[in-house]
């Protein structure tokens, strides 16, 4: 179809102006389901996505994998570049964790720069023309790059554009140079499916919906896309992979039907209330795609839900953290030491508590830390987290660890802890935890104690302690602190061993799993050991008065034997060794 020189006019400006009118109109992408290229439909959610690219210059998406993001952005990367003028050219920066993935975006947006008409006039420069970097002969280009320190050397762009930027690994400075490198009025784009609580995306998303940055958030589920729900329906269940696999234990009063709502007339505030009140979304093609993710929950959540919960390699369970932030967050009683400490309760007499002591330089990106815990309790009662030396850090321990009669843990993987630990000795403080020291006798003084260095080599136990920590968080075991949990998201599997994410902390695990893993062995060993003890008191005694009234003249160090009645006789016990030795009888 020929237009007229009026007619080109009015079309250029109705595609300026309206820029899904203009993709839907001259662009096209491969359906694999008819095996041809038909036009770029776009659904209200995509429209959204692209009004928001018009309107603001920072934007981030929160997307499910198949929801044509990386497609429609590509399309509006190549609108922008076709209709540039000369004098103020685009120029465009792809960066992904891997090249591979930015070329790909890249051979997108040039594979649709062909497709528009000959009448806009923009064709690509013979100068520079490869996949990873090309021109247009109105002077725009396209550049793509994996993450590196050197990835915006020698460009400055004006629109940047992150592809899966939750992958991406880098630390805030990266992010900051790449902010910093575009030019005045440039615009950013970060698109990404969820992984964890990462450094660059998760942090910009969190902070956006606290209004913290400028960044315009569109979010993207698939039960809104009409492709995948022509048979939506919502199932009331806490997990949706356990109805896939046991549909038969559901009742037909516990799943709505939409699938008899058309698109146009589904209203999703409505369905937003029915989620809220405990249903899931499911279509055949949210179970196909479940199916093909092998019901793998984190996948699922990751890739379909957009979940940042449990989207990462997590160490603890999605479930876990969902509970510990509904039910177990409080506010401490008492903030001290400049809102470094915080007290949830004071100590009580008798009860037994276990401080776990983390040792930083004190002037490194790493925080030292202690976490106090009541065993009889089995909760948290206390933490510090801060930037001291060693030797102040043993200082701020020996007080608190008197205050509640603690026995302390402290790491001394890194050499830091040693120094700590050998202060509190110097201190005067007894109640250490030492390696390697019979448990069931660890609660008493033993002078022998001070030949060795006390304390627990973290890393060579880190998996059993970190394990150790998460079995007591399944079993009831309650912690308060808002800290403690933001460092347990972002505590994930690094090539199979527990570690935080980049960017991120995780003192105060180190601490409290130190704590719980040390009470678990030792008290229960200990609690073990008196109630035996108990035991083969009980068989000892003989049902007569004389037997009775001397029990209490008892002296457990003697061993047993046939010269018992001159032992109890002569043993003279007094006050001090009944109260030495008085705890094999439990509570009087």
């Amino acid at each position: 179809m020929t237009l007229t020189k009026e007619q080109l006019l009015m079309e250029y400006v109705k595609c300026m102006r309206d820029t899904p009118y203009a993709l839907r109109t001259y662009l096209q992408t491969y359906d694999n389901t008819v095996s041809k290229y038909v036009p770029l439909e776009l659904f209200p959610d995509q429209i959204s996505l692209l009004e928001d690219y018009e309107n603001y210059n920072e934007n981030i998406a929160l997307k499910y994998r198949q929801a044509g993001v990386t497609t429609v952005t590509a399309g509006w990367a190549s609108k922008k570049l076709v209709f540039a003028k000369k004098e103020r050219p685009e120029k465009i920066l792809i960066i992904a964790n891997k090249l591979d993935t930015s070329v790909e975006m890249a051979n997108k947006i040039k594979a649709f720069v062909s497709q528009w008409p000959s009448w806009t006039n923009a064709g690509f420069s013979p100068d520079k023309n490869s996949q990873k970097h090309y021109k247009l002969t109105n002077g725009c280009e396209v550049k793509a790059v994996a993450t590196s320190k050197d990835a915006l050397r020698g460009f400055t762009p004006t629109i940047l554009i992150f592809d899966e930027a939750a992958f991406i690994e880098a630390d805030s400075d990266f992010w900051s140079a790449c902010m910093a490198s575009l030019s005045t009025g440039g615009k950013v784009i970060v698109v990404s499916t969820p992984n964890g609580y990462d450094a660059i995306y998760y942090e910009i998303y969190d902070q956006a919906l606290r209004n913290m940055n400028d960044f315009k958030i569109t979010e993207m589920f698939w039960y809104r896309d009409p492709r995948y729900t022509k048979d939506l329906y919502l199932v009331k269940t806490d997990n949706i992979i356990h109805y896939l696999l046991n549909k038969e234990e559901y009742d037909k009063e516990n799943i709505v039907s939409w699938g008899g709502i058309s698109f146009d007339d589904r209203d999703y505030t409505k369905l937003r209330e029915i989620m809220d009140e405990g249903y899931k979304p499911c279509s055949s093609w949210f179970e196909g795609m479940v199916k093909k993710l092998k019901y793998d929950k984190r996948k699922v959540s990751q890739e379909l839900e957009c979940n940042f919960l449990g989207s990462g390699d997590n160490v603890f369970d999605s479930s876990l953290l969902e509970k510990i932030r509904e039910n177990m967050l409080i506010e401490p009683q008492t903030k001290m030491m400049g809102n470094a400490l915080w007290i949830w309760k004071e100590p009580v007499i008798g009860h037994k508590y276990v401080m776990g002591v983390d040792v930083s330089r004190g002037d490194s990106e790493d925080f030292s830390s202690f976490q106090i815990i009541d065993f009889d309790t089995r909760e948290q009662v206390a933490e510090y987290v801060g930037k001291l030396p060693p030797d102040t850090m043993a200082e701020i321990c020996y007080k608190w660890a008197n205050m509640y009669s603690c026995f302390v843990v402290i790491d001394i993987t890194g050499g830091m802890g040693v120094s700590t630990a050998r202060k509190m000795q110097e201190m005067g403080y007894k109640n250490l935890y030492v390696d390697g020291v019979d448990s069931a006798n660890k609660w008493k003084y033993d002078p022998k104690a001070l030949e060795k260095i006390p304390g627990i080599n973290f890393n060579n136990k880190r998996v059993q302690i970190i394990a150790s920590f998460e079995e007591v968080m399944r079993h009831d075991f309650k912690i308060y602190s808002a800290r403690l949990y933001n460092e347990m998201n972002t505590f994930i599997y690094i090539s199979g061993r527990p570690d935080h994410q980049k960017g991120h902390h995780d003192d105060l695990i180190m601490s409290i799993a130190m704590a719980t893993y040390v009470a678990e062995s030792s008290f229960s060993n200990l609690t073990k050991v008196t109630e035996h003890t108990k035991a083969m008191l009980d068989s000892w005694s003989v049902n007569n008065d004389h037997s009775s009234s001397r029990q209490i003249e008892f002296n457990p160090v003697i061993p047993y034997g046939a010269e018992r009645t001159n032992q109890f006789s002569n043993s003279n016990v007094g006050r001090e060794e009944y109260a030495k030795y008085g705890w094999l009888f439990g509570g009087r």
